[in-house]
């Protein structure tokens, strides 16, 4: 919306107002009347109607009659004036404040931006928890970036957090010129469907070279929004279910599941913890991975929080998901450790719970990587094995978790899936629960609940754009670990020990490529020389400190 029509439209409480007063004044007019007849009734004198008028205001304003009050002297004028008299009270002293301070309060209220001079930067349309999460990704690698909120209150709430934004229609061509959409970098349509379309639209004719992202939410809406003009366009649905599905393929093949191939026979995997397995109630520290499995961790999922790198002194449980590099036999060890002895030769199926877009996609994950499945949903549709509630033991015995290697919760309510976490812990003890979490606010509750591994779809979204935006070589959507190949002369001649890289820059170095061939043995002893490049994993934040220190 422009500043125009902003201003020639009321907000809410002008309106209460408004509608107010006129109520106001359709009483006292009426009141009028009722007075004249009154004196020609009770009190057999005429009055003239402006006069009766006068003293209907007189009687609401509590200013006074003077002479007026002598001229009655029957029961009914009385009676008349004193519910006048509440009348006008509770009118006008009781009922006005609660019209007239919510005026009062949003004038005194600064009003939210409508433009901005912003260049270089990524127009968002609208804020979401999952822009939310795309903000502070754009933050972390020094972009600017301004939210498009039609929203006048959530748009004056975000600009008193301290966020860039802008009050306007995403859909209107002269509000995304105002948000200076024809010098930004990229344009992130995030509303529903249907709304991302018409701002695809409005943002073309705007800027017909600006570079738009739409975030979809029904995957079959993909190329009507590229048709109407979407340069990339996001499925995180489908993303989540692909990585719920993996976590669980996972953990129960002898594969290593999806992994980023850095060289031939030299990866990034993550490898699930298992409740039991041997290095579960130990420290990373203690455990010295690196030394006995001749692999880098370079990250890990504590309860759902990514940390790279991870703590030394931080305790690994059946919760922790580790990001390790390595040769494939080295990894293969590892794998070993993270395995429970009652999980390790189990057999069985994945229960999927929820046939929505992230659950269909986690079954047809697990469906390619010749994994058995079992469906469960309330209605009966295509790809549906079991109809019925997962919270009922009913349901349970019939979609055979107690039987099942993991159960992935792919439901779109967040409070369901946190209920039904808590019976099927009940009803099959020991089970590896997998779950979606629609907001991040779920996460901890999930895992209280006892879930295994949880993963937000907010989180994926935020990550995703991210990546989408800043032409990332990331590792996971959900970690958003990137991995660059970069010159560092300032190392040249010097340990990585003595460099103290990972203490300085929270990177690891987790590979060179010296001569044409690639060195994984990048221990503390290593010492760089002049034409070597190495291989950083890192968050992005951290990557770009990395390459102003070393650089």
């Amino acid at each position: 919306m422009s500043q125009a029509a902003a201003d020639g439209v009321l907000t809410e409480a002008r309106r209460r107002v408004l509608i107010y007063l006129g109520f106001a004044a359709v009483v006292m007019i009426a009141y009028g009347f009722v007075y004249q007849w009154s004196m020609a009734t009770f009190e057999g004198t005429q009055v003239g109607y402006i006069e009766s008028l006068h003293v209907v205001v007189e009687t609401f304003t509590t200013t006074g009659y003077g002479e007026d009050a002598n001229r009655w002297s029957t029961n009914g004028m009385w009676l008349l004036m004193i519910v006048m008299q509440f009348t006008g009270l509770t009118l006008f002293f009781l009922t006005l404040p609660l019209f007239l301070v919510p005026l009062v309060e949003e004038s005194l209220r600064t009003a939210p931006p409508t433009s901005t001079s912003l260049t270089d930067h990524v127009v968002i349309c609208e804020f979401t928890p999952r822009g939310d999460t795309l903000v502070g990704e754009l933050e972390s690698m020094d972009t600017d970036y301004v939210v498009v909120e039609s929203d006048r209150e959530h748009a004056r709430e975000l600009d008193a957090d301290g966020y860039s934004v802008v009050h306007g229609d995403p859909e209107s061509v002269a509000d995304l010129r105002d948000a200076n959409v024809e010098e930004a970098v990229a344009l992130v349509a995030d509303a529903d469907d249907e709304t991302n379309a018409s701002i695809i639209l409005s943002a073309k004719q705007a800027a017909d070279d600006i570079r738009v992202i739409s975030l979809i939410e029904d995957a079959d809406l993909a190329d009507y929004h590229r048709y109407a003009g979407a340069d990339s366009v996001v499925s995180p649905r489908r993303i989540l279910g692909e990585s719920l599905a993996s976590k669980a393929a996972t953990s129960i093949s002898t594969d290593l599941g999806d992994a980023v191939e850095i060289a031939e026979d030299f990866e990034i995997v993550e490898l699930l913890v298992q409740r039991g397995a041997e290095i579960e109630g130990e420290t990373i520290a203690d455990l010295g991975i690196g030394r006995e499995a001749g692999v880098n961790i370079i990250g890990a999922w504590f309860r759902g929080e990514f940390v790279s790198p991870p703590p030394t002194d931080e305790v690994i449980d059946e919760h922790t998901i580790l990001l390790v590099t390595g040769r494939e036999r080295q990894i293969d060890r590892l794998k070993e450790l993270t395995l429970s002895e009652a999980r390790r030769y189990r057999r069985g199926t994945v229960v999927v719970v929820g046939n929505g877009e992230v659950g269909s996609t986690a079954a047809d994950a697990l469906a390619a990587a010749e994994v058995p499945s079992v469906v469960v949903d309330l209605e009966e549709k295509p790809g549906v094995d079991v109809v019925g509630d997962i919270t009922e033991r009913q349901t349970i015995h019939e979609a055979g978790v107690s039987d099942a290697r993991s159960v992935i919760l792919a439901l779109d309510n967040d409070t369901t899936a946190v209920f039904a976490t808590l019976v099927i812990n009940q009803v099959a003890p020991g089970i590896e629960i997998i779950a979606r979490a629609n907001e991040a606010e779920s996460i901890p509750k999930l895992y209280r609940a006892g879930a295994e591994y949880v993963l937000a779809l907010a989180t994926v979204s935020g990550r995703m754009l991210a990546s989408n935006l800043l032409d990332e070589e990331v590792i996971a959507p959900e970690a958003q670990l990137e991995i660059v190949r970069t010159h560092a002369p300032a190392l040249v001649g010097t340990s990585l020990a003595e460099a103290d890289v990972r203490a300085r820059t929270n990177c690891t170095v987790i590979a060179a490529e010296r001569n044409g061939e690639l060195v994984t043995e990048v221990g503390p002893d290593f010492v760089v020389r002049t034409d070597d490049t190495l291989v950083v994993a890192g968050p992005d934040r951290d990557v770009n400190r990395f390459n102003e220190l070393v650089g």
